[in-house]
């Protein structure tokens, strides 16, 4: 289960925001409806969005994962 402050991993490409799929993000609000408030940042901490999820748009970060870092353009 999905709980606020968890690391999630998004599942598929949000081009509004410039956001891809894997890209790493932090759950900064459960919602009554399944679904998340989720805040995706830069390395160096700038945030990039803040967005309104389905639970099926993101999951959990899984056991032997690593992150891998890309450059994102300005959003």
């Amino acid at each position: 289960m999905i709980k606020e402050l968890d690391t999630v991993v998004l599942t598929s490409d949000l081009p509004e925001h410039g956001l891809k799929a894997g890209d790493i993000g932090t759950v900064v609000l459960v919602h009554a409806q399944p679904g998340y408030e989720v805040e995706f940042m830069t390395l160096d901490g700038e945030t990039l969005a803040v967005v309104s999820l389905f639970s099926n748009q993101v999951r959990p970060v899984h056991r032997r994962e690593i992150a891998q870092a890309r450059l994102v353009g300005t959003v």
